[in-house]
C-alpha cells in the first residue's frame, strides 16, 4: 500500500530522517522530518492554474505547532489551537525567505507550504527540522523550485562554533544564528549575539553552510529516489519589440524621474511615467499587466546599472554615505522614555514603558510556560508612507521587524536582578523609505537610555544592500526604499562600538559569496559607528533617574519560611498591604519580594509593613506598640507585625499596679521591652524598663534587680 522512501544521516550527533510515501500523498510534495525525536510534517501544495491579473508569486509557509507533540492540552475556552503564535509566525517568515527566491521568474501558480509539528523531545527545535522539509517536500513536488536549500542554526560556546545546539545548551551560547542556503551560496540569516566581531559572525555564517551540504546532498539523493515530474511551464513570451517601444516612450521620462532626490515628488513622476506607458503601449495592443510588468523591469536596469557604472545613488549619495540623522530624547512628557530617531526620510518615534512584574509577557510555549519581561512592538501605519491603508493587528512583517529589533537591543540589557523592571518598546513608523527596522534598533536604544535602563552599551542598526550583475557588484550602505526593491540583498547589521547583536540578511538572488559578505560587514561597521556617534549627540548613556511618572521598585529579601505569612490566608494580608499603602507588591517562590509604586513614602511604608510581619522579636530590644485587648493580669501588645506580646501587669509600671487599666486601654500607643521569648513562641514585654516618652531604657536599682531576679 505504500511506498516509503527514507534517507538517514548523522548530523550535529543526531539522527536526521527524511521520510516520504507514507503521509499526505495527495500532496505534490510531503516529507516527514525526524531530528531526535522532533518530528515535523511538511507539505508542498500549488494551484495547476493561474488566476487571471496575477502579477507576483502567491507563495504562503504555515508553520504549526500542535500542543499534543508535547503532551499538552491547549489552555483557554475552546481548548484547541487558536491563531498563530508570535513564534509560529517568525518560524514561517524563517521558512519563506530563503525558498522565496528559488522559484522559476515568471511562476505565478498560488503555493502553500505547511509545516506541522507532530512531536516535539524538548532537545531539537523545530524549525530546522521544518525548514529542511521545506526545502525536500518542494524538490519532491515537481514544482519550478531551483533548490534544494539546507539550513542550520550555529552556536558559539567556549569559543568555538556548535552546529544545532541543544535547547539546554541555548543559554550557554553568545550566539543564536540560522542560515540556510544552497550548495553554492547563502540565502538568507537571522542571528542575535552578544556583541560578537565581524569576524565570527562571517565565520558561523560560512561554518553553517558548510555543516548543511550534507542535508542538501541527502535531499537530492531521495528526489533521485521519489521526486514527481517537473511541470512543464510555458515558454517566456518574446518582448523585445514591447521593451524597444518602452524605451522610446518612457526611458527618458524615468531617468529625470530617478534625478528627483525627494521621495514623493519622485514617486509622482514615475508614476505619471507609467501611467503614460500604459496608455500609449494599450493602444498599441499590449496589455496593460505585461506593460506594467516590463515597466518595473526597465526601472530596475536604469537604477542598478546607474550605480554600478557611476557609483551614484538615486539621492545623489555615494555607496557608503549615511544618510543625514537627526536624534532626540525625551520628546513625549508623561512617557517614561521617549525619542525620536530620523535618518533620511525614515523616521521611528520609539517610546519605552517602565512596569511591575505584573506586566510581564506570559508564553505558553511547547516547551513550557514561561515569562517575558522585554517586550517591543513595531507598528508601519500606511501614512507613514503617503498612502491609505486598512489599520488592524499586527501582520506578519510588523512581528518580524520587531523581533529583530528585540534581538538587537536584548543582548545588552540589564539583568532583572540589577534592574527589576519588565519592559515595553513602541516604535511607530512615522515616516519611511528603507530600513525603518534599523531605525526602531536606534530609537529603541535611545528611548530606553531615556528611561534610565541601564543598558551594557548604545546599540545602532543600519542595512545594506547589494546591486550585483555578472562579477560586477556593488555594497550600498543605509538603503533606499527603491534601493530595497530593485536590489539583491537586504542586509542588516545591529551592534554596538564593541561588536554585532543581531544580523539578518535575505538575498533575492539564487546567493552571495563569502566575499561580498565580507564587504558588506566592513562596510556596515564603519556606517554603525557614524550613527552611534550621530546618537551621541542626544544622548550618551541611560539617565541615572527614572522619569517622574515611572513607577519606583524596590527589592527586599524574606525568608522562604516567612512567604506564607506575607501573603496570609486567601492572599489577605498582601491584599491589605496593597490597598492601604498603595503600592504594587510582587513576591517570588524565593523570597525576592518587589515592593513599586510612583511615590516612594507608598513603597516605604509597604517595606516598613513587610518587615514587620517577617521580623523576629529580639530579646532586650525596645519596639513601639499598641494595646490591643486588656485583661486582668496584664495587658497583650502589638509590638511587631502581627506579633502580640504580654505585658504581666507587674511589669507595666515600676510601681505597684492594682488595676491595668490604672495604666493603660486598649487602643493605647506604648513603648515595650522584650523580656523572653519561651518554647512555645510566647513573648514577655515590660513597659516599666522603657521611659514612655522618649522610649529610653531605665536602669533600675541594685535592689530592684536582686528583687526582680528572686522573682523570675
Amino acid at each position: 500500500m505504500f511506498t516509503i522512501h527514507r534517507k538517514e544521516l548523522t548530523w550535529g550527533g543526531r539522527k536526521l530522517v527524511l521520510e516520504t510515501g507514507r503521509i499526505a500523498r495527495q500532496a505534490d510534495g510531503a516529507v516527514l522530518v525526524h531530528y531526535g525525536d522532533t518530528t515535523v510534517l511538511v507539505t508542498a501544495v500549488a494551484a495547476k492554474s493561474v488566476k487571471p491579473g496575477i502579477d507576483f508569486f502567491p507563495l504562503t509557509v504555515n508553520y504549526q505547532e500542535k500542543t499534543y507533540a508535547a503532551g499538552k492540552i491547549p489552555g483557554g475556552f475552546f481548548k484547541r489551537e487558536g491563531r498563530p503564535t508570535e513564534k509560529e509566525t517568525l518560524v514561517s517568515r524563517l521558512i519563506d525567505r530563503p525558498i522565496r527566491p528559488l522559484f522559476v521568474d515568471g511562476y505565478r501558480n498560488e503555493t502553500q507550504v505547511v509545516a506541522t509539528v507532530l512531536s516535539h523531545d524538548m532537545e531539537n527545535d523545530p524549525d530546522i527540522p521544518a525548514m529542511i522539509g521545506a526545502s525536500a517536500a518542494l524538490t519532491l513536488s515537481g514544482l519550478p523550485f531551483l533548490g534544494p536549500i539546507g539550513g542550520a542554526r550555529v552556536g558559539y560556546i567556549n569559543g568555538e562554533y556548535v552546529l544545532n545546539p541543544q535547547l539546554d545548551e541555548m543559554p550557554n551560547t553568545e550566539l543564536d544564528l540560522v542560515v540556510a542556503g544552497t550548495g553554492e551560496a547563502v540565502l538568507m540569516v537571522e542571528s542575535e549575539a552578544k556583541q560578537l566581531s565581524e569576524e565570527v559572525m562571517l565565520g558561523a555564517v560560512m561554518f553553517g553552510h558548510r555543516e548543511m551540504q550534507a542535508v542538501i546532498q541527502a535531499i537530492i539523493e531521495l528526489a533521485e529516489a521519489a521526486a514527481k515530474e517537473p511541470w512543464v511551464l510555458p515558454e517566456a513570451a518574446d518582448h523585445s519589440a514591447l521593451i524597444a517601444l518602452l524605451k522610446d516612450t518612457v526611458e527618458a521620462d524615468l531617468r529625470a524621474a530617478y534625478g528627483i532626490r525627494e521621495k514623493q515628488a519622485r514617486y509622482e513622476a514615475v508614476g505619471a511615467a507609467k501611467k503614460k506607458a500604459v496608455a500609449t503601449l494599450e493602444a498599441e495592443g499590449y496589455e496593460a499587466q505585461v506593460v506594467a510588468e516590463q515597466f518595473k523591469a526597465l526601472e530596475s536596469d536604469i537604477v542598478r546599472n546607474g550605480i554600478l557604472d557611476n557609483g551614484t545613488r538615486i539621492d545623489g549619495r555615494d555607496l557608503v554615505t549615511v544618510r543625514p540623522i537627526v536624534a532626540e530624547v525625551g520628546v513625549l512628557p508623561r512617557a517614561h522614555g521617549s525619542a525620536l530617531f530620523t535618518r533620511g526620510e525614515t523616521q521611528a518615534l520609539v517610546v519605552a514603558t517602565l512596569g511591575t512584574g505584573d506586566d510581564e509577557q506570559m508564553i505558553d510555549a511547547l516547551e513550557g510556560t514561561y515569562h517575558e519581561h522585554f517586550m517591543l512592538h513595531y507598528n508601519f501605519p500606511p501614512y507613514s508612507v503617503g498612502e491609505v491603508g486598512r489599520m488592524g493587528g499586527a501582520g506578519r512583517r510588523e512581528i518580524g521587524h520587531g523581533k529583530l529589533a528585540w534581538r538587537a537591543i536584548h543582548p545588552v540589557l540589564p539583568s532583572k536582578e540589577d534592574f527589576p523592571y519588565t519592559l515595553r518598546v513602541v516604535s511607530e513608523i512615522t515616516e519611511s523609505n528603507g530600513s525603518s527596522s534599523m531605525a526602531t534598533v536606534c530609537g529603541t536604544s535611545l528611548s530606553l537610555m531615556d528611561a534610565a535602563v541601564p543598558l551594557a552599551t548604545p546599540i545602532a542598526g543600519i542595512a545594506m544592500g547589494l546591486i550585483k550583475e555578472g562579477e560586477r557588484f556593488a555594497v550600498l550602505s543605509d538603503i533606499l526604499g527603491d534601493e530595497d526593491h530593485l536590489g539583491d540583498m537586504d542586509f542588516k547589521v545591529a551592534g554596538s562600538e564593541n561588536g554585532v547583536t543581531s544580523l539578518q540578511m535575505d538575498i533575492k538572488i539564487t546567493g552571495i559569496t563569502e566575499e561580498i559578505m565580507q564587504v558588506a560587514l566592513t562596510q556596515a561597521r564603519a556606517g554603525r559607528l557614524h550613527i552611534l556617534g550621530e546618537m551621541a549627540k542626544a544622548l550618551t548613556g541611560a539617565r541615572t533617574e527614572v522619569n517622574a511618572y515611572a513607577p519606583r521598585i524596590e527589592t527586599i529579601s524574606i525568608p522562604k519560611e516567612k512567604i506564607r505569612e506575607v501573603i496570609g490566608t486567601g492572599g489577605k494580608v498582601i491584599r491589605e498591604i496593597v490597598e492601604k499603602t498603595g503600592a504594587k507588591v510582587d513576591i517570588s517562590d524565593d523570597g525576592t519580594i518587589k515592593v513599586a509604586a510612583s511615590d516612594t513614602a507608598a513603597i516605604e511604608a509597604a517595606i516598613k509593613w513587610i518587615n514587620g510581619i517577617v521580623a523576629e522579636a529580639k530579646v532586650g530590644e525596645v519596639y513601639d506598640g499598641k494595646v490591643v485587648k486588656v485583661v486582668d493580669f496584664g495587658a497583650f501588645v502589638n509590638f511587631i507585625g502581627s506579633k502580640d506580646g504580654l505585658v504581666h501587669i507587674s511589669e507595666l509600671a515600676p510601681k505597684r499596679v492594682a488595676k491595668v487599666t490604672d495604666v493603660v486601654n486598649e487602643g493605647d500607643a506604648v513603648k515595650v521591652k522584650v523580656l523572653g521569648i519561651d518554647e512555645r513562641g510566647k513573648i514577655r514585654l515590660s513597659m516599666k524598663f522603657v521611659d514612655q516618652e522618649t522610649g529610653a531604657e531605665i536602669v533600675l536599682e541594685k535592689k530592684e534587680k536582686a528583687e526582680r531576679a528572686d522573682a523570675e
